[in-house]
């Protein structure tokens, strides 16, 4: 397990996640099971710390092996409060990386997605991803708003699984954004 930052900022340390932290056990199955992410993100099956702890060897902890990259604990650097997740998800049905990211709901409105993101878009940059992709549920009105604000443009509609819903894509360019 890395102890150090993956990506930092002015109030936010990024981390890899690992199955064996208790705390990051603790927090997935916290923020997993927040109503707003059952609403927009979906069910993950993760009622309990042992479904956590799957969750995070299965998804997070083997992107970092795969890919190099994957979804980041997030946290305040005043106080180390773990706030929510930010990171880049490969997903088979999309031709680029995606953003991804989540927030306890005692988090939410303090710019945090924002500022991890952009530590997240400019990693990508730097590692010569020009294309970065985002799905959003059509109805998160503030997701929408945050990737907008990031640079993120509509592109259309789509379907991850044939039994999901439809969802908004949208996508960022590096060569588009300020250095």
């Amino acid at each position: 397990m890395n102890l150090s930052p993956v990506l930092e900022t002015a109030r936010l340390r990024l981390y890899e996640l690992s199955e064996h932290a208790p705390g990051d056990t603790a927090f997935v199955l916290e923020l997993l099971n927040d109503p707003d992410f059952l609403r927009y993100i979906g069910d993950r099956g993760v009622h309990d710390l042992a479904q956590a702890a799957d969750y995070l060897r299965d998804g997070p902890v083997a992107s970092y092996r795969l890919n190099g990259f994957g979804l980041y604990r997030v946290e305040r650097r005043e106080d180390g409060a773990a706030v929510g997740l930010c990171g880049l998800i490969k997903r088979p049905p999309l031709a680029h990386v995606d953003l991804g990211y989540a927030l306890l709901p005692r988090f939410r409105g303090h710019g945090y997605v924002a500022e991890a993101a952009r530590a997240v878009l400019a990693s990508a940059r730097t590692q010569g991803m020009a294309t970065v992709l985002a799905v959003v549920d059509p109805d998160n009105a503030a997701s929408i708003r945050t990737l907008r604000g990031l640079g993120f443009e509509y592109r259309d509609m789509v379907r991850l699984a044939a039994d999901d819903i439809d969802l908004k894509l949208f996508a960022w360019q590096s060569d588009k954004q300020p250095q």
